[in-house]
């Protein structure tokens, strides 16, 4: 009798639950539109949003980090950014669905599958500005430093975001990490979500099994 395949089979399956952002667009009063979640998150990520035990206590968070995400990116690209690097963005359709200037550069840096699937689902699609993917594994510090150091030269100002990728990082690389940050000058601002570690504890605590071991690797 074969086995059945596990619910969440790597670290980029963790990225699934755009549910989220698929339920919040079909609000009437959604603080943001994402028509593209739904195909992305598809049947899995409903299937693993619904074995997280406390994920309807908590949509309000979700949701409320992507408003503020947007809020922030808008801002910084008033302030004329020119570059928008982001790390691990796992299923995000930003440079698709915001309004942003025609000219800014977005790259987007993330483990080969992960980006695979979203260039598969969002192929017929057209983002607003100049978008590039980036396959690079973010734990690996020399690749990490010497793409750092390529995307420094080729911008005046740019703005890093991180959205749930520092979770998954032990102490040190977030240190490493943020020292590998601060070396482009043209590395200005970093948009950075912190969770207390009370409040990592408690999230340990109800995650699923598999997706507990999955964000250990």
């Amino acid at each position: 009798m074969a086995q059945a395949e596990p619910l969440i089979r790597n670290i980029s399956d963790t990225a699934l639950p755009a549910v989220y952002r698929a339920r919040e667009t079909q609000r009437q009063d959604a603080l943001f539109r994402d028509p593209f979640a739904c195909r992305l998150a598809a049947k899995r990520g409903d299937q693993i949003a619904y074995s997280i035990p406390f994920r309807n206590r908590n949509t309000w968070a979700w949701v409320t980090r992507t408003y503020m995400y947007d809020q922030f990116i808008a801002e910084q690209c008033q302030q004329r950014v020119d570059m928008v690097v982001n790390l691990a963005p796992g299923l995000d359709t930003r440079p698709y669905r915001m309004a942003l200037p025609a000219g800014l550069r977005w790259i987007e840096v993330d483990l080969p599958g992960i980006l695979s699937y979203k260039e598969e689902i969002l192929a017929s699609e057209k983002p607003a500005c100049a978008l590039e993917r980036v396959r690079l594994d973010l734990s690996d510090a020399t690749a990490r430093r010497e793409l750092f150091a390529q995307l420094g030269r080729r911008a005046a100002k740019s703005l890093i975001l991180t959205e749930g990728l520092i979770i998954d990082f032990s102490a040190d690389q977030v240190r490493a990490l943020a020292e590998n940050l601060a070396a482009p000058p043209a590395f200005q601002r970093w948009i950075v979500d912190l969770v207390s570690p009370g409040l990592l504890r408690l999230l340990q605590k109800n995650m699923d099994p598999s997706l507990r071991q999955t964000a250990r690797r």
